[in-house]
């Protein structure tokens, strides 16, 4: 593997993959909402001059996957990895249902990387590697759902992981391999207090599996230590 691009780089899981891949000498494209604030980017960027660049990207912005894509040009990318995403608004229990936020969730966490998949192909099918991962939730999967709740973050993730399985098939005649992804609970910002997986843990392995990645694991959704999860 050459080259990744990964969006919502700035901090959590992102960060973690981005510092990872750094050391590993492969080079890095990090995206961020607010690249001017983006300090520990910075600083990576000056740790690996010449093969590491941090790229303006939100995913509330209709136009910034094709923002992205002029930047890149005609730049092969090994490794798509769809890190960008939000966890909504609190209070998503049945009866207390907002419409306009499962909406905008879904916009965020599901339409958004499959524009950037559309605006980025051609980089893509440059590539040796031709991965494209979406970081996804257990929580979007039916067939481990036993707790309800959290609808909007769960309607959200089940999207993308439609939209993982769809582009998988899209794609595979050009030699795509497509997969969605679940971090496991972690400690970030978004996973909050009592997480039980460690940002490196997660990282580590989710960079494993994507080593290990083949066509016949395109349009399935995997754990971050490998394992297979049920859509």
């Amino acid at each position: 593997m050459k080259t990744v691009l990964i969006t919502g780089a700035n901090r959590g899981i992102g960060l973690g993959h981005a510092r990872r891949f750094a050391e590993r000498g492969i080079e890095v494209f990090a995206t961020a909402r607010s690249p001017e604030s983006a300090d520990d980017l910075h600083a990576l960027t000056h740790a690996h001059p010449g093969k590491f660049t941090v790229l303006p990207y939100d995913a509330n912005e209709s136009d910034a996957p094709e923002k992205l894509k002029a930047a890149l040009a005609d730049t092969p990318i090994d490794l798509l990895l769809a890190n960008a995403g939000a966890i909504g608004e609190s209070g998503q229990s049945l009866g207390n249902i907002h419409v306009d936020g499962v909406l905008d969730l879904i916009r965020v966490n599901a339409l958004a990387p499959l524009k950037l998949v559309e605006a980025l192909i051609y980089n893509i099918t440059l590539s040796d590697r031709k991965l494209v991962a979406f970081q996804s939730s257990q929580m979007g999967s039916i067939g481990n759902n036993s707790s309800g709740g959290s609808y909007e973050y769960r309607l959200s993730k089940n999207a993308l992981n439609m939209v993982a399985r769809n582009v998988s098939n899209d794609l595979k005649s050009r030699g795509v391999i497509a997969v969605a992804l679940h971090p496991g609970w972690v400690e970030t910002r978004m996973g909050g207090r009592g997480a039980l997986v460690t940002v490196d843990a997660s990282v580590a392995g989710q960079q494993k599996l994507f080593d290990a990645l083949t066509s016949q694991h395109s349009g399935r959704f995997f754990n971050y230590d490998g394992t297979e999860l049920p859509w």
